[in-house]
């Protein structure tokens, strides 16, 4: 087990402990201003005296992993800049758990991104929840999907202005995802039918 002490602990569900001890397993145990916990179950002793101790940053929108740090063209997954509509897209296909990236955003104190598509596309496809430690993908994933990148105004346009196609307007962008909302809205009223049918729900 690790034991953190000695450090301003700042929760996000309580109070702030100017002096106070972590008690951690992988997950924590025990949070307070001190703790009675046996030696011979302590393996590490972190003295945080003078540091503040507090969860792990979030980054709720970004494209690490995707656009690789110094990769260039052959790491840049970020934007398929040829159909505007693509919710059929899953970042998790394109993330190198292998990008420095990751280590920067760790060292930093983000331990949770949520990496997905850029804004190139009206619905550029599909984000995944995921940890920053790790090297396998598969481990680092806490949910996918976790949300549908969609997006308006002028990157859509810009991308798709020189390519003779929609859309090049805001008004063709809302008329494309309407159309799409619906086609998804109808997709699911099928599904349930068909669940009914078979005495699923």
């Amino acid at each position: 087990m690790l034991l953190i002490k000695n450090g301003k602990i700042l929760t996000m569900a309580g109070p702030t402990y100017e002096k106070g001890s972590i008690l951690a397993d992988k997950k924590i145990i025990e949070i307070g201003e001190k703790i009675n916990a046996n030696e011979n179950d302590i393996s590490e002793v972190i003295d945080a005296s003078g540091c503040w101790v507090l969860p792990g940053l979030i980054e709720s929108h970004c494209h690490v992993g995707i656009i690789e740090e110094r990769k260039g063209f052959e790491g840049d997954d970020c934007n398929e800049k040829n159909e505007p509509i693509t919710p059929y897209l899953k970042a998790i296909d394109a993330i190198n758990p292998m990008d420095s990236a990751f280590h920067n955003a760790l060292s930093a104190g983000i331990t949770g991104l949520m990496v997905g598509p850029g804004s190139s596309n009206i619905v550029g496809g599909q984000f995944a929840f995921i940890k920053t430690y790790g090297r396998s993908i598969d481990k680092m994933v806490v949910l996918e999907p976790a949300a549908m990148k969609i997006a308006f105004g002028e990157n859509p346009k810009s991308n798709y202005d020189n390519k003779n196609k929609m859309p090049t307007t805001r008004m063709a962008i809302g008329a494309m995802l309407r159309e799409e909302l619906f086609e998804a809205k109808k997709y699911y009223i099928k599904k349930q039918n068909a669940k009914k049918k078979r005495g699923q729900l």
